[in-house]
This record gives structure tokens, sequence and C-alpha cells, in this order.
């Protein structure tokens, strides 16, 4: 077990570390979306490669476990349908992704946001000195 400090200071860092740099997990992983977090003074700030997406296709959720859980549905059905043609090679119509960050102690969790705009989802975890909430909780995607 971990303390409070050494969790935050390592919320996210260990993770990706550990994951990223072992060869054969990250090739395993090679249809993941890229990522990036960046920490400010007041934030969190977590991105996700999405491009084609729309918001429907998100699902961002805190559980209760403390984590942020990211999960990624796509199907082209409806370009599919409009099509007069028929495929002669098809190698993106259906894309799924989830990904769970530990979120560190320090967060505020009933005012995490997210919102996507340009092929890329953003979620702001604003930073705060107390845990508000314990219950699981969906965040709406603007």
């Amino acid at each position: 077990m971990t303390t409070p400090a050494k969790r935050m200071q390592n919320w996210l860092p260990g993770i990706f570390n550990d994951f990223f740099g072992n060869e054969w997990l990250a090739k395993s992983n090679a249809a993941a979306p890229a990522l990036n977090i960046v920490e400010t003074d007041k934030e969190y700030i977590v991105e996700i490669a999405a491009p084609g997406m729309t918001k429907d296709d998100f699902c961002v959720t805190v559980d209760k476990n403390d984590q942020l859980v990211v999960t990624v549905e796509n199907r082209n059905e409806d370009a599919e349908k409009e099509r007069k043609g028929k495929f002669l090679r098809r190698e993106f119509t259906y894309s799924q992704f989830q990904q769970t960050l530990i979120l560190p102690e320090n967060v505020n969790k009933e005012k995490i946001e997210a919102r996507q705009a340009n092929g890329v989802l953003t979620i702001t975890i604003p930073k705060a000195h107390e845990t508000m909430t314990e219950a699981p909780q969906r965040i709406a995607i603007k």
C-alpha cells in the first residue's frame, strides 16, 4: 500500500512507464489511441486522440475505486448503409478501446469535465484538497 503523497506523486507515470516500457505490451496495444497527460497548478488534463469519433462514441466514468474509466466504441454502420459499392478490403469499420487511469487523491471528482472537439477527447480533472465523493459517477461529454 502506498502513502497518499506517494500515490499522488506517481498516479500515472508509474503505470505508463511500466506499461509502455515493455516492448511486447506496447506492440499488443498498438491500436490504442494516443494519450497525453498534463498537470498544471490547478488541474490535470487528459487528452485522448480520437479522430473521426463523436461525443456519443465515448463513455467517461469515475468508478468506486477512484479510477477514471474511458471507453470508446465506434461503429461505421451508417457509412456502410450509404455505400453503393462492395468492399475489396475493409479494416476500420469498428473500433473499441478502454483505458483506466488511477486518480490521485487530490482531485475534485464532482467537477471533472470532458469535451470532444477536433478529434481529441479532453478530460479536465480539477485539483482539490479533499476527496468529494465515494459513489461511482458518470461524466457528461460536451
